[in-house]
This record gives C-alpha cells, sequence and structure tokens, in this order.
C-alpha cells in the first residue's frame, strides 16, 4: 500500500501571505540568531586562545629538538676526530717498529731469527692495512658528520627564527582575540537582555549539550543541521510563524531559511 504525505503549501504562496501581516516571531528569530552568532565567534575565539599557546609550545619543542640532535651530532664529530687522533698515532707507531724491524733484518746471521723477524714485520704490515682501512672510514664519517652538523645548524637557526617570527605573531594574535573577546560579550549582554528568560535558558541548554548550532534554518523542509526532513504539517506551521518550533529530529529551534527577511542572517556551516 503506497504511503502518502501531505505536502506543504507552495513556499512562495505562503510567504505572500505573511507579507500581508507583521510575524510576531520575527523579532525572537532575530534576537536568537544574533546571539547564536555572537555564541559560535566567542566559541571560536575561545578555540584559538587555547591553540595559540599549544602552537608556541610545538614551535619550541621543535628548536629544542634541533638543538639536542645538533648536540650529539657535534659530540659524533668531536668523538670521530679522537678515534682519527688515536688511529694515526697507531698508524705513526707501527711504522716506527716496522722500521726498527727492517734495520734489524741487516744484523740478523741466524736464520731462525730472520724467520722470526720477517713474520714480525708482515704482522705489523697487516696491522697497519688495518688501521688505514680504519683510518679511512674514520675520515669519511668525519666528512659526513661535518655536512650533518652544517645542516643542523642550518636546521636550528631556522627554527629559532620561526619560533621568534610566529611567537610574536600569536602573541599579536591573542591580544587581538582578547579585545574581540570583550567586544562580543558585550554585544551578547545586549541580545540577552532581550529573549524572553524561559527561551533564553532553552536556548542556553542546546548551546551547551548539542555541540553546534542551537537555532537551525529549515530549507526545503530539510533542517540544515541534523539535514533530515521536517514533517510536511510541522513545516506549513514552521513557515506560518505563529509559534517557536523546533526540530522534531535534534530538538533545535528553527525558522523558515527561505523567508526573506532573514536571508543572509547566519551561516551554521
Amino acid at each position: 500500500m503506497p504511503v502518502c504525505f501531505l505536502l506543504p503549501l507552495p513556499p512562495k504562496q505562503v510567504e505572500a501571505k505573511i507579507k500581508e501581516r507583521k510575524n510576531p516571531l520575527e523579532e525572537t528569530i532575530r534576537l536568537l540568531i544574533g546571539l547564536q552568532d555572537c555564541d559560535l565567534r566567542i566559541r571560536k575565539i575561545h578555540q584559538k586562545r587555547a591553540e595559540g599557546p599549544e602552537i608556541i609550545k610545538q614551535l619550541a619543542e621543535t628548536a629544542s629538538q634541533a638543538e639536542a640532535q645538533l648536540q650529539e651530532t657535534r659530540q659524533g664529530l668531536e668523538n670521530a676526530k679522537k678515534e682519527r687522533r688515536s688511529r694515526e698515532k697507531n698508524l705513526d707507531d707501527l711504522r716506527s717498529k716496522i722500521q726498527k724491524s727492517n734495520l734489524k733484518l741487516s744484523s740478523i746471521k741466524s736464520n731462525k731469527e730472520y724467520t722470526a723477524v720477517l713474520k714480525e714485520i708482515e704482522d705489523l704490515k697487516r696491522e697497519k692495512a688495518i688501521q688505514e682501512d680504519g683510518l679511512i672510514e674514520i675520515m669519511e664519517e668525519l666528512e659526513r658528520l661535518e655536512k650533518e652538523c652544517a645542516a643542523g645548524e642550518h636546521r636550528l637557526d631556522d627554527a629559532k627564527k620561526r619560533y621568534e617570527s610566529d611567537q610574536a605573531q600569536i602573541l599579536n594574535e591573542l591580544r587581538q582575540l582578547e579585545n574581540d573577546l570583550s567586544n562580543l560579550l558585550q554585544e551578547r549582554k545586549t541580545f540577552e537582555g532581550s529573549i524572553d528568560a524561559t527561551l533564553l535558558k532553552h536556548y542556553t541548554s542546546l548551546m551547551n549539550h548539542r555541540g553546534g548550532p542551537a537555532v537551525s534554518p529549515v530549507i526545503k523542509g530539510v533542517c540544515q543541521t541534523c539535514r533530515l526532513h521536517i514533517p510536511p504539517q510541522k513545516f506549513n506551521e514552521l513557515i506560518r510563524g505563529e509559534a517557536v518550533m523546533s526540530c522534531p529530529n535534534c530538538h533545535r529551534i528553527i525558522y523558515w531559511g527561505e523567508d526573506e527577511r532573514f536571508q543572509g542572517l547566519m551561516d551554521i556551516s
């Protein structure tokens, strides 16, 4: 069996009738939209106020990490230099020992002793080759560490400059936010004092517990916050504008968003 829906009156037809009389809810809706606009901007300011110090903290941590990394690289470079000096000294000692052993060969008369000295020279040369290979590795490591130190110094310099620059900008923005917040709170008081206390309490509860707008336009029968359809009969009542209404789905205060009197008053995105 097909389901039948009660279709709303054509919006233009209803709007023409409404224009013939003054809508008693028009000022109330305007005040609620104005109050909500203040509250949403205040909410954004609070979010930005919380973000500012966190961004500064992250910038400081980035600079601190860059400095710690540079210190670690510098320490590695210093250790590599010590290792190079140690290997260079070992090589000098080995060259000296090889030279002495070669001189010793000329004065040796015993074959056994001669063989022993030759073996000693071969062992020294083998150790010298190992030390030379190690020295080459250390020299390559020194070159790498020197390049890394230069890059680290550049990163640290950039991090410090960004910290100083962004911190000054953020602190300036925070001062401006404080000024904007003060003005908005004054503006909010004006709206608050003009709205019925019971309605204001309902609005405040929605703002505190809904995590978004408390007042939402309805366009083409759809609540623009929860994106669900309003029943046709209720939509017709909304267009007539005889009472404050709530969305049957999300329970927010709703108004007819296609009414030209409310066009451009609110952006809920």
